[in-house]
């Protein structure tokens, strides 16, 4: 179990400062969307309650069976899945599960993928005012048909339009999650930021592909899919650093996380939550593990709280925050401007 006693590390994330409706955490640790089902399906092996929160599997605005098998390989240091969004629509999730999340104490984020802005507007404003929904996640990483499958999240006046429309649509803590594919991720992370949302999340997913050499076919019915896990920590790492640097809300961090070395390297680039996926998929205890074992980690510093790590290895972080550090930095920033 975690810490109880008095001097116990403050691990309480507020990930929607701006936000009237607030979206605040018991502590950082997140599932993420996709690797955690709609919550329930974990709760014989993981205590739920105990999460910061968690996202849903991404919600699509029709029901969708998802791509024909086989949809997920193994890689070196990681997986690929081309799942294909099953759900039930965004009216059949709302019948369903929501209602299950009102009984629980941790906050329940919507995952969100449409094909067209209008879709994307839609679904916000259904959730808009749904009792057991606590949030919105924004999954950029989608197709825009209008613009003929040029993903919106690779291209700063596509994500920013997304987000004003759905901003425009809902009161709701809106999280925008980025793509990895983007050009320049600092740039639509500023966009996204400039229309209105809450917070990012990064990364989502890498195109990646497998062949098989005996059938001599790609190993996954879709072709591509997509890559997570270790193999994309890295990435995602230099990722969340650059974007935690150049924007002033909150950064959710993931990618890769499996041990809490890596929730504490995402935690010192600039993150003040993390998402877990692939390592939850394979083992949903990490999940615990991680909650105890950042705390163990904070109180054997003497750190009264995870927000004394939080982008203490980002200089541009502390600048953008003015951290007590940051009157030293700007001296030194100066004398290399002269």
């Amino acid at each position: 179990m975690g810490m109880t006693h008095a001097n116990a590390p403050d691990m309480v994330v507020d990930l929607a400062p701006r936000n009237p409706r607030e979206l605040v955490l018991r502590n950082p640790v997140i599932p993420a969307s996709g690797c955690f089902g709609y919550g329930q399906e974990f709760a014989g092996s993981v205590d739920v309650q105990r999460l910061g929160a968690f996202v849903s599997k991404g919600i699509t605005p029709k029901s969708r069976s998802g791509n024909p098998m086989p949809r997920i390989t193994e890689t070196p240091a990681g997986m690929l899945n081309a799942i294909g969004l099953q759900n039930p629509g965004i009216s059949g999730f709302i019948r369903k599960y929501p209602p299950i999340w009102l009984s629980w104490d941790v906050p329940a984020i919507v995952n969100i993928s449409a094909k067209s802005v209008e879709d994307f507007a839609m679904m916000a404003r259904k959730l808009d005012d749904v009792p057991g929904v606590a949030a919105i996640e924004v999954n950029i990483s989608c197709p825009n048909i209008s613009a003929g499958g040029f993903c919106f999240g690779w291209d700063a006046a596509m994500s920013a339009d997304v987000t004003q429309k759905v901003r425009a649509a809902t009161t709701l803590p809106m999280i925008v999650k980025l793509s990895p594919g983007a050009l320049d991720i600092v740039e639509i992370a500023q966009a996204v930021e400039a229309e209105g949302a809450d917070a990012v999340s990064l990364i989502n997913t890498l195109v990646g592909m497998e062949i098989d050499i005996q059938r001599q076919r790609p190993v996954l019915a879709n072709v591509t899919g997509g890559l997570s896990g270790p193999a994309v920590r890295p990435v995602a790492l230099r990722m969340v650093y650059q974007v935690a640097g150049s924007v002033d809300i909150p950064v959710i961090g993931m990618g890769g996380i499996a041990t809490v070395a890596d929730a504490l390297q995402f935690f010192m680039a600039g993150a003040s939550a993390i998402q877990v996926g692939t390592a939850a998929f394979a083992q949903p205890r990490v999940l615990m593990d991680l909650i105890d074992g950042i705390e163990r980690w904070l109180a054997a510093r003497g750190h009264s709280s995870l927000g004394g790590i939080v982008g203490v290895a980002n200089e541009r972080y502390q600048l953008r925050r003015q951290t007590p550090r940051a009157e030293d930095l700007l001296t030194m920033e100066s004398e290399f401007t002269r």
